[in-house]
């Protein structure tokens, strides 16, 4: 099985990248082939033998994760899966690779691998890094009904089938939007403990664009994945786990802007996922209203 890897950085972290880059290069089994998608700016030095992009503007990581996507060809296909890898993470062990092409060889309706994030100071995983409900012990694999946007592993099939990220989202919730077109067209998802991706423990809020986008593509996610019933379930659900949550007044405005935005802009198009997709997700312990 033949595997790529797709990194978009702004060129601020350069030596972080190289470090990445570097665990990706000490992969055991064959090469894998990597392009750099520079996000609105310059890439900074790489290794010989790893490709580069650069955008003249900043289209956002899923924006600039399927122009990686698309640097393997139409949906990545020149290569059978694709490594989504934050560029301030790393690998810190040299059979990832291997143990994503065995996953992928085992089950051939496998589509996502979403890794486990680990801070490399501490080893801990952050509760919210864990992708399922039942997230207190994050050393456990199971299927599960998204993944983790920077640490992951895609089928390109998966692509060519249900089509690529939401650029329009920006940030947030994307990788949601492609779980659940992916599952609802019978492909399955897995948490793999044991594929560790290091990067250090952050607060996603840190982005100042957090609370609105957040608010904003959840809303979206809804519109063009829901059927029309659970689209008010799921929004209204959510907006109680927000304000539980007490957000202090300025990221309450932000969230609000955002909710408001998601129902008076153009979200995509949309297709509901199929009422036994609805059961499918339920069965996993995540019925998709919250």
């Amino acid at each position: 099985m033949k595997l790529g890897a797709v990194i978009i950085t702004m060129g601020n972290r350069p030596a972080e990248l190289r470090a990445l880059l570097d665990s990706v290069a000490a992969q055991k089994g064959d090469r894998i082939e990597v392009v750099v998608v520079g996000n609105g700016s310059p890439v900074p030095d790489v290794p010989a033998g790893v490709r580069t992009v650069e955008l003249p503007e900043n289209l956002g990581i899923p924006g600039g994760r399927n122009v990686g996507i698309e640097a393997f060809g139409p949906s990545g296909a020149d290569v059978d899966a694709l490594l989504f890898l934050d560029d301030d993470g790393l690998l810190p062990l040299t059979d990832t690779a291997e143990l994503c092409r065995q996953a992928f060889a085992d089950d051939p309706r496998l589509g996502i691998i979403s890794f486990r994030i680990a801070d490399p100071e501490t080893g801990v995983t952050q509760r919210r890094h864990v992708p399922r409900l039942r997230a207190a012990d994050p050393m456990r694999s199971s299927r599960v009904t998204t993944f983790l946007g920077g640490a992951n592993a895609v089928r390109t099939r998966v692509l060519a089938e249900v089509g690529p990220l939401p650029g329009d989202f920006f940030y947030a919730h994307e990788e949601t939007d492609l779980a659940w077109r992916a599952l609802d067209a019978g492909w399955l998802i897995d948490y793999r403990a044991d594929m560790v991706l290091h990067h250090p423990a952050t607060a996603p809020s840190r982005h100042a664009v957090y609370h609105r986008m957040v608010a904003r593509n959840r809303v979206w996610l809804a519109r063009r994945n829901l059927p029309a019933p659970l689209v008010p379930v799921y929004l209204g659900v959510w907006m109680l786990l927000t304000l539980l949550r007490r957000p202090s007044g300025e990221a309450l405005k932000a969230w609000f802007g955002g909710f408001r935005e998601g129902w008076t802009t153009p979200c995509g198009p949309r297709r509901p996922m199929k009422w036994r997709t609805v059961w499918r997700l339920t069965r996993l312990g995540r019925p998709p209203v919250i």
